[in-house]
């Protein structure tokens, strides 16, 4: 029985992923949002293709799910470029690195995703290689080892990164361009998920893409997995069209309020307010009262709920604002009542 759930659960995971790759936009036209990126990469790219070169190294930069690696699907596709991809933990040597270095061709497209998590030593392969198109190998060890010089075909890098400030400064600085990816605005999340619908041949009305769009925490990865709990929710009450009823008792059965939180975003607001008395509290102690890895917290809750106003990051530590305390329904201490 155990066995069953397990393998349910894979096969869960892969329609997703599937799922996933069928609602990434293929074209410019099909990208919601992010239009100041969009705008610029495209005079570079167009430039690049103009004078009939490789395009600049561009480096994107910004929260998990806001269409990073759709970009960099897009940048190939625009240059009519071959795309390789790996990622930054799976370089572990420079070997793995020079072999993806020596097999590409000219005008060729390397996708490096979690580039923050590139080792030192995979870094210092990677600057001759941006900058002069050179690959510099040890061959063999002690006083008999030599330096092999290998010539690189036109590349460009295009590199994403969740956390930009761990990046070296002498890789940021051999990027052409750099672009931070913001948060959507609600508008592009409901667009995002109007088109995702009309992918997955879901029949869904406006007041239940208001919905799920208030809950996608600005971010089109998150509208689009909370559409397709939708649509299974639909599918099992045999529902013809979504509407807002649905919508929201999908959002309450996966625990996901109006404003997107999930359990553990609740959990570590009400232990800054319940435990810390609404803070401050450093991030170290939080993390150790809420049994979660600190860079997770950085990274994955805190920048949505500063965002929405519930949480704030001073010098002293985290504090939870008084729209925390409303959100929760906990009487702020003094106060007569609920905010």
């Amino acid at each position: 029985m155990e066995n069953k759930k397990i393998l349910n659960a894979h096969k869960k995971k892969e329609e997703d992923v599937v799922v996933d790759l069928a609602l990434r936009p293929t074209a410019w036209q099909d990208y919601v949002g992010q239009d100041k990126t969009k705008k610029n990469l495209k005079v570079i790219l167009d430039a690049s293709k103009k004078r009939g070169e490789s395009s600049d190294h561009l480096l994107f930069y910004g929260q998990a799910g806001l269409g990073k690696t759709t970009l960099a699907y897009l940048v190939a596709k625009e240059m009519n470029a071959n795309l390789k991809v790996t990622s930054g933990p799976a370089l572990e040597k420079t070997g793995d690195l020079a072999a993806i270095l020596t097999n590409l061709e000219k005008g060729d497209i390397l996708f490096i995703d979690e580039a923050h998590r590139l080792n030192r030593m995979i870094e210092e392969v990677l600057y001759p290689a941006l900058e002069s198109r050179k690959l510099h190998l040890i061959v063999g060890k002690g006083p008999g080892a030599r330096t092999l010089s290998i010539d690189l075909p036109p590349f460009t890098l295009v590199a994403a990164t969740t956390r930009a400030n761990l990046l070296s400064g002498p890789l940021r600085s051999r990027f052409g361009a750099t672009f931070k990816l913001d948060y959507y605005e609600p508008v592009d999340i409901e667009a995002i998920v109007r088109r995702s619908a009309k992918l997955l041949n879901l029949k869904i009305d406006d007041k239940a893409i208001v919905v799920i769009a208030a809950a996608s925490r600005f971010t089109p990865r998150t509208a689009n997995r909370l559409l397709r709990r939708v649509r299974d929710y639909a599918e099992v009450n045999n529902l013809k069209v979504v509407d807002e009823a649905a919508a929201k008792n999908t959002l309450e059965m996966l625990e996901v309020d109006n404003l997107g939180l999930e359990p553990t975003d609740r959990q570590l607001l009400s232990i800054i307010i319940e435990k810390f008395h609404g803070g401050p509290v450093g991030i170290q102690t939080l993390a150790a009262a809420l049994s979660d890895d600190q860079g997770i917290i950085e990274d994955v809750y805190e920048p949505y709920l500063m965002k929405i106003g519930l949480l704030n990051r001073t010098p002293a530590g985290r504090m939870a604002t008084p729209e925390a305390y409303q959100h929760l329904g906990i009487k702020i201490p003094g106060d007569g009542g609920l905010v």
